[in-house]
């Protein structure tokens, strides 16, 4: 199940300016939650702050958990345990298999977790039609790669997913069949979602989105259906 968010306070500054001001967010366990924003609002930032990429002033609490207050390395112990991040230019090793890109969680991990996250890697790309097989990652598609991008994010079944714009290097079916298939394994599994994309077919798809301008939050609104 996913965790709940409660954000009061925060501010993120870096060489004497202001980067990041979100003075209050609730977010109920299980939500899936956009973000969007002109290029350079700060949107990236708001994600480093969740995931405890950054340091940051104020209070962002995870369940029981304020990882505001955390040491870089209990925050470093918090990602590895709760959070599965996804990044727009996938970060995969070209000359491993698509099962060792997905459990290469494992290698890090104590030994009576890793065949835990070696099978859920490879439930995971069942479940997203990734092609199976042992050839490399390296002649995959953009969206053969996110999707073994998105199945390495969820091999440690973690409570909070943050994905950073997963459909941008997609064209559109691509982009509609992993937006379908992504949030039908959130909304399953009872993740956590936060999504910062400029992709109105995933937002539209989420429970709010919020907006972010100018290093602030200015609007949080429902999801427009469709």
């Amino acid at each position: 199940m996913g965790l709940p968010l409660k954000i009061l306070d925060l501010a993120v500054h870096a060489a004497g300016r202001s980067l990041l001001k979100v003075p209050t967010l609730d977010v109920p366990a299980g939500a899936l939650i956009g973000v969007r924003g002109p290029s350079g609002a700060g949107k990236s930032t708001f994600l480093h702050a969740l995931s405890g990429l950054t340091e940051v002033e104020g209070s962002i609490r995870w369940g029981k958990t304020d990882i505001a207050r955390l040491s870089p390395e209990r925050r470093s112990a918090f990602r590895a345990a709760h959070v599965g991040m996804i990044f727009q230019d996938h970060l995969l090793f070209d000359e491993l298999s698509t099962e060792a890109n997905a459990s290469l969680a494992a290698l890090f991990s104590p030994a009576a977790k890793r065949r835990d996250i070696a099978r859920r890697a490879a439930d995971r790309l069942d479940r997203l039609r990734v092609p199976p097989g042992r050839r490399s990652v390296a002649s995959f598609s953009g969206g053969e790669r996110q999707r073994v991008a998105i199945s390495r994010a969820l091999a440690t079944d973690p409570a909070i997913l943050l994905a950073d714009e997963p459909t941008a290097s997609l064209d559109r079916p691509a982009a509609d069949r992993l937006i379908d298939d992504l949030v039908a394994l959130v909304r399953q599994s009872g993740k956590t979602l936060i999504a910062v994309s400029h992709d109105p077919h995933l937002l539209e798809r989420l429970d709010r989105v919020l907006t972010i301008e100018d290093g602030a939050l200015r609007a949080d609104s429902l999801a427009e259906t469709t």
